[in-house]
């Protein structure tokens, strides 16, 4: 998988996509430190203890570099951004019955808005899977000669138990 490069300065607005979604009961947010336990175990339940890992980082920065969807009280999305690297955006990932409604979109809206609040000009949104998607929804063009990533050398398998 490849990574692709933004203009956070060229980013399409994210208000509109926010409050049509409070308008359908799902609440796009920045999320809270002490939710991170809830968020962490949602993650992981609902994608990777991977990217439960990176959650986590997101966590550990303040301002909380994650964004929820939020929907009858539960989370039905979410994005992180200076997790696995600084700049980067990702994980992010919406639970399947909640797909298809433009959560995904206005989550990552929110990341790249809230990176260009903090100074950043660009963004990499690293180890993509849908290429099209990031090149129609924010102008992002693939990193040439950037496979396999940042990830080269993961660790993978069962950690061994002490």
């Amino acid at each position: 998988m490849t990574d692709m490069l933004v203009k956070l300065y060229r980013l399409p607005p994210v208000v509109n996509q926010i409050e049509t979604l409070a308008a359908q009961g799902v609440t796009i947010r920045r999320a809270l430190v002490p939710e991170k336990h809830h968020v962490g175990a949602w993650v992981r339940e609902n994608f990777s203890a991977f990217w439960e890992s990176e959650a986590d980082v997101a966590f550990s920065r303040m301002p909380v570099s994650c964004f929820i969807a939020i929907e009858d009280k539960q989370p039905i999305g979410f994005g992180c951004y200076d997790t696995t690297a600084r700049g980067f955006f990702g994980p992010t990932g919406v639970s399947e019955s909640a797909r298809g409604r433009g959560i995904g979109t206005a989550i990552m809206l929110a990341c790249m808005h809230d990176m260009l609040a903090q100074g950043y000009m660009y963004a990499i949104v690293g180890h993509v899977g849908p290429i099209d998607y990031y090149q129609k929804a924010i102008s992002a063009i693939v990193i040439e000669d950037s496979t396999p990533s940042v990830l080269v050398g993961l660790l993978r398998g069962k950690p061994k138990a002490e």
